[in-house]
């Protein structure tokens, strides 16, 4: 018998828990997934007809390394205009494959073995995997559904020590649907400065901001020399399958990142960065558009939870409600799973994001509103046969919010 070849670390690594309730969806009929955080937009004609005109005039070759030059020039544009923060096109902009490559990158070019990445939780799954591989020791900081989600100056203060290096956010938030304002981000930044720390700001859900304006940690005052902003078409254009993201950075910190970069995937797909510019240039209608079915549809799905008798906290961005499912008296496992069993609609259990997301369920509302209507009748009866003493369901048979 041959001896195991696997790496130790990647055999201990666990696996995506997003993915195991998706593949158990898939293999059930009838199943409505509020899983996966896909938009259900198709990617408008005008961004898709860029692709295929790119094709039909032969674009099929490599890029730069760093991507079509137009491309970066017109994130660059955006991230002026939009966020009023400047970045040189040529030196400190890089196209990737997807925003989850921008992360690897942005992680495997500034950690050395042992430094620490703290990491606010609930959080993206791929955050502290990505430490590991990268030689980081991730180190997390629980925020907590009585302060929004929203992390705290004073906990982040306790949790840097003098092997902290990096701190990586998400606002809006996967999967609470937080946000901070500027004034709150503000006082990450200036502790940030003291202690001398780079920030990792994934922003990929900039542009689904509910209330109020996105701002970008770049932008603040004396952040832009010490942020890696990372953002993405994925979700505000409804580009996942595209896998076309990017970094802006320190030059000295792109050129690292493109080093992996060039060694690893050469360079992103040419007809997705065709229809990447494309979005940039002439997509924003749509982004409009898709923005505000998503707050309709945040509105139902947090409405038709409150009326299960579940709490929620009101998501102010990206795509996603985090409801409490604590007074059912079942893990967050044991309910998904049940859940899915006994009704067929899939949702995540908020313990995949971290240990303090136990006791809450992340639900994409990336779906139509009659899919969402569907899966909240059906949750309603699960939380009737389920629920414990004390806890009060009413039926949603009167929903304000039909399907």
């Amino acid at each position: 018998m041959r001896r195991s070849f696997v790496k130790k670390s990647m055999a201990e690594l666990p696996s995506s828990g997003i993915r195991k309730f998706f593949d158990m969806a898939s293999s059930i009929r009838g199943v409505i997934s509020l899983g996966v955080g896909e938009p259900d937009f198709v990617t408008p004609w005008h961004i898709r007809e860029a692709s295929v005109y790119a094709l039909e005039k032969g674009y099929t070759n490599y890029t730069a390394n760093s991507g079509l030059a137009e491309l970066r020039k017109e994130i660059g544009r955006h991230l002026l205009q939009k966020y009023q923060v400047e970045y040189n096109y040529d030196k400190e902009i890089i196209v990737t494959v997807g925003a989850s490559e921008a992360i690897d990158l942005a992680l495997r070019s500034v950690i050395d073995p042992g430094d620490e990445v703290i990491i606010p939780e609930p959080c993206f799954v791929s955050y502290k995997p990505c430490t590991a591989m990268a030689g980081g020791v991730f180190k997390t900081i629980p925020t907590r559904e009585g302060e929004h989600f929203k992390l705290m100056p004073q906990d982040l203060e306790k949790a840097i020590t003098p092997r902290s290096k990096v701190l990586l956010l998400s606002y809006p938030n996967n999967p609470t649907g937080a946000t901070m304002t500027g004034k709150e981000l503000a006082q990450i930044g200036r502790i940030a400065q003291q202690h001398d720390l780079l920030v990792i700001a994934d922003e990929i859900y900039s542009e689904l901001t509910f209330n109020g304006e996105h701002v970008s940690f770049a932008s603040l005052p004396g952040m832009q020399e010490r942020t890696i902003l990372i953002n993405g078409f994925s979700k505000s254009f409804a580009m996942t399958g595209w896998r076309i993201g990017y970094a802006a950075a320190p030059a000295d910190i792109t050129a690292a990142m493109l080093k992996i970069h060039q060694y690893t995937v050469m360079c992103a797909p040419i007809m997705g960065q065709m229809a990447a510019l494309e979005a940039l240039k002439n997509g924003n209608g749509e982004v409009k558009k898709m923005a505000d079915q998503y707050d309709q549809r945040r509105n139902l799905i947090v409405n038709g939870l409150r009326q299960m008798g579940l709490s929620c906290f009101e998501p102010n961005g990206a795509f996603y409600a985090f409801p409490s499912i604590k007074k059912t008296g079942m893990s967050s496992g044991e309910f998904c799973e049940k859940l899915l069993q006994e009704e067929k609609v899939a949702v995540v259990p908020g313990s995949t994001f971290g240990r303090c997301g136990e006791g809450y369920i992340r639900c994409s509302y990336a779906s139509s509103v009659e899919q969402i209507s569907e899966a909240l009748e059906r949750m309603d009866r699960f939380m009737q046969r389920h629920a414990k003493a004390g806890v009060t369901t009413s039926s949603l048979s009167a929903s304000p919010y039909p399907g």
